[in-house]
């Protein structure tokens, strides 16, 4: 069932996520060769803490961590860890954010230091797809009309997109309806409607869009080794169009 929400959830929402982009907007500046995913966790329950907010991915089925540190190759869910970053590499910090309740969701990915034109690519085409789905997120559309403007611009770059991982409702919990595939056909999928709050979230391959799992149980990593980047938004939907909850 999708749970519609109200003006006043929407708000509640909308605060959580403005919290969560400034805490996006501090990792930025941290970003370096040698820092480490474990200190950019610390850094992340701190903010929260201090703006009085709680990481709600922390303890959400056994997760053990404040954000998910996903680096080169993985794809999403990776544990923060004490290992430096190096110069070349991309992160994506996925974090949710409870706020008297209210959550929000979003992820960004960093490039360390100086990128590969083809990892550079990669960024610049993933945070497009994002917004390029986030256009068809209107009352009326179908779902399946943001997942194939996702799908159709980003082979058209010559990357691929994972199927495995996808964007979802959120509201009082992490996951709630609709399913949110960032692939498709258009006309698809169930009917957006005012009221809605779902995440758009592309993770999108250099090479090829299957994924593997670590022995965790948690990390996905691309099957031939090969980057990847994520970008990802809450966004509420109106009837004046989306309104993207997750920045300033």
């Amino acid at each position: 069932m999708i749970v519609l929400k109200s003006p006043r959830e929407i708000e509640a929402m909308k605060k959580a996520g403005e919290i969560l982009a400034a805490c996006h907007k501090e990792i930025a500046k941290l970003i370096k060769p040698g820092v480490t995913t474990w200190e950019i966790e610390e850094f992340v329950d701190d903010f929260l803490r201090k703006n009085g907010a709680t990481p709600e991915q922390k303890g959400y089925k056994g997760y053990q961590y404040a954000t998910c540190a996903s680096i080169n190759d993985e794809i999403c869910h990776g544990f923060p860890r004490k290992e430096p970053l190096n110069e070349g590499d991309i992160v994506t910090i996925d974090m949710v954010v409870n706020y008297n309740g209210a959550l929000a969701d979003s992820a960004w990915s960093y490039g360390v230091g100086q990128l590969s034109e083809e990892t550079t690519h990669l960024l610049k085409v993933t945070k497009e797809a994002l917004y390029k789905g986030i256009e068809q997120a209107v009352a009326g559309n179908r779902i399946g009309d943001i997942g194939h403007a996702i799908q159709t611009y980003v082979e058209s770059e010559g990357l691929s997109v994972v199927r495995d991982f996808i964007g979802h409702g959120i509201g009082a919990v992490i996951h709630e309806k609709p399913d949110v595939p960032h692939y498709g056909l258009p006309g698809k999928g169930a009917r957006i409607k005012e009221g809605m709050v779902f995440t758009i979230e592309p993770m999108v391959n250099i090479g090829r869009y299957q994924t593997k799992m670590d022995l965790n149980g948690w990390t996905a990593r691309t099957i031939d080794g090969k980057y990847s980047a994520q970008y990802e938004h809450t966004l509420a939907i109106t009837k004046d169009g989306p309104i993207i909850l997750t920045e300033q």
